[in-house]
């Protein structure tokens, strides 16, 4: 037998790890938590009793016959504050040894991080698991207070709980907000042109028509005599990249630009994470490493030049992130694709660039306001920025952003410019629109709600027990 047994919380992850590990070690899978909590005893200072849990029970016998026959025992479940308690579970479960019990972490899974681990081993942190112990605790008195009301006053298999149910009166105040707006309108007219060199940008007419009768004239006096840039104004600026990506941050952005569900996200990462190919997915931590960041600087000299690099270290805001992590990111940067499968692959690709970026030089920018006139006198107002130097937007731009860019082609003052077409729109001011499954995670984390590994199982137990539900509302047709 292995001196050695380490226990990991994933047989996927196992498997990895056994690869950098001599024939000394022997790597197993807990299959995450082994225990439940059965009970708090509220007489008794809160106190916790726990159960093997009954689908483990095989798990756990031979886990504790693994152990016995190994001279150390390695804990090497999940860096956070479950994964703590995971390793504090094994160790009173398996009645382990603490002389011979060793904890270790890491936040990716290869060769180097792991040598490392095994270098610098430590004990099980109590304070952490008394943290998750609390949270549990919590959760389970405010579950029990509640769901026996639930299941008399709406009906049986309902549940409440400490983030579940704020998270609900989220989308319940949300849904309140939509029911009491009151729309107003006005007509806005737009238009299309284009430079000297044939390229397109959008304008918009400096004045608004409340009647629709008064839309027509306005139309009319758009063909009279020639359009022309009457007035540039332009104002240099500088975009820097978004920060790397935490839980959050990687839940919101693979569902704006690859339309993944968040569970979906958690998935994918989860199996990069396994595979070797990215670092922890369950953080709020924007650190890079010193070796993450010279790494990255390396890449993006040998694909684009010493001026795109620009090395730099983001601070994490939110209070209680844990800032000994570090961000997602690839745990190789010159590996440029990586993934199992497609989706895989998009979402390996969206950590890449976003990592690569932040390490990149910022954009130069011009921000311009075009005021285009005709003999008419009507004026066209075009707001915008023009790219001097791309820097981090060779490779990246956060979706988020998307929609406050417009990017403008060179213009000049006093440059005649082709009218292409113009179109009056009537407008309805619009109620705030329903949550998406992105800005439900960014609320709940700008509130404090919930921690990185909750948000996903969150979201999906509020649409099992059909509190909430997903779908696309169908447009409402106005008549005049």
């Amino acid at each position: 037998m292995s001196k050695n047994l380490v226990i990991v919380e994933s047989p996927a992850k196992a498997k990895t790890i056994e690869k950098f590990l001599g024939p000394d070690f022997k790597v197993e899978s807990s299959f995450g938590h082994i225990r439940d909590l059965e009970n708090v005893d509220r007489e008794n200072k809160f106190l916790p009793t726990y159960v093997v849990s009954k689908d483990k029970k095989d798990v756990v016998t031979k886990l504790k016959k693994l152990a016995k026959q190994s001279e150390i025992v390695w804990l090497a479940s999940d860096e956070d504050r479950e994964g703590e308690a995971i390793a504090w579970h094994l160790s009173e479960t398996l009645k382990l040894d603490p002389s011979k019990t060793n904890r270790i972490v890491f936040h990716e899974i290869t060769k180097k991080a792991i040598t490392q681990a095994i270098e610098k081993p430590r004990k099980i942190d109590m304070e952490i698991v008394n943290a998750q112990q609390a949270r549990r605790v919590m959760d389970r008195i405010v579950g029990f207070d509640l769901s026996p009301v639930l299941w008399k006053k709406v009906r049986a298999g309902l549940s409440a709980g400490r983030v579940q149910s704020v998270a609900v009166r989220l989308i319940v105040e949300r849904e309140r907000e939509i029911l009491s707006f009151k729309a107003s309108s006005d007509f806005k007219i737009n238009a299309s042109f284009s430079n000297s060199n044939g390229e397109s940008f959008y304008s918009e007419l400096n004045e608004s028509a409340s009647q629709k009768e008064d839309v027509e004239p306005m139309l009319n006096s758009i063909s009279k005599g020639n359009f022309k840039i009457a007035e540039l104004t332009k104002k240099s600026a500088k975009r820097k990249p978004s920060a790397p990506f935490t839980t959050s941050t990687l839940q919101q952005e693979a569902s704006r630009k690859l339309g993944y569900q968040v569970n979906r996200t958690m998935s994918l990462a989860q199996g990069l994470y396994e595979s070797g190919l990215i670092t922890y997915m369950r953080t709020d931590s924007l650190n890079l490493s010193q070796d993450a960041i010279a790494e990255a600087s390396k890449v993006i000299v040998e694909k684009f030049g010493e001026k795109y690099v620009q090395p730099r270290k983001f601070s994490t805001k939110s209070k209680g992130a844990q800032e000994a992590h570090e961000a997602i990111r690839p745990t190789n940067m010159s590996t440029l694709e990586g993934g199992a499968d497609e989706q895989q692959k998009k979402l390996y690709d969206l950590i890449w660039k976003r990592t690569i970026a932040s390490q990149m030089s910022d954009a130069e920018l011009e921000r311009t306001t075009a005021n285009i006139e005709n003999d008419a006198g009507l004026k066209f107002i075009a707001r915008g920025e023009m790219i001097s130097f791309d820097g981090f937007l060779k490779i990246h731009l956060d979706s988020s952003k998307d929609e406050n860019s417009n990017l403008l082609p060179k213009l000049s003052q006093g440059e005649y410019v082709n009218l292409i077409n113009a179109t009056a729109t009537e407008r309805f001011s619009r109620p705030p629109g329903r949550f998406t499954e992105a800005t439900l995670v960014k609320s709940m984390e700008e509130l404090g709600i919930g921690r990185p590994s909750t948000y996903a199982p969150t979201i999906t137990t509020i649409q099992k027990r059909g509190y909430v539900e997903k779908g696309i509302s169908e447009g409402v047709i106005r008549t005049f």
